[in-house]
């Protein structure tokens, strides 16, 4: 699920929420339920949430397991053997 998706990351990073909160523009507050599933990540800090931590928003919202971001337009993306 998201939450836990955002939670991970954020933990993983030895990031504070009150830092990836002034990140999104809100508070600590809302940051923490967005954490917690009580509110849910709106698409433009989903996106932002993924370009901070260079993965997919797809990844972000439980739709892959694959943490690697996908190559923007244009980019391409070299196999890793």
């Amino acid at each position: 699920m998201t939450f836990e998706r955002i939670r991970n990351l954020r933990e993983d990073n030895d990031i504070r929420q009150k830092q990836i909160a002034e990140y999104l523009h809100v508070s600590q507050n809302t940051y923490s339920q967005y954490e917690n599933g009580i509110i849910s990540l709106s698409a433009e800090n989903a996106v932002r949430l993924a370009e901070f931590y260079h993965t997919s928003t797809d990844y972000l919202l439980g739709l892959t397991d694959q943490k690697s971001p996908y190559p923007k337009s244009g980019e391409t993306k070299t196999a890793v053997l």
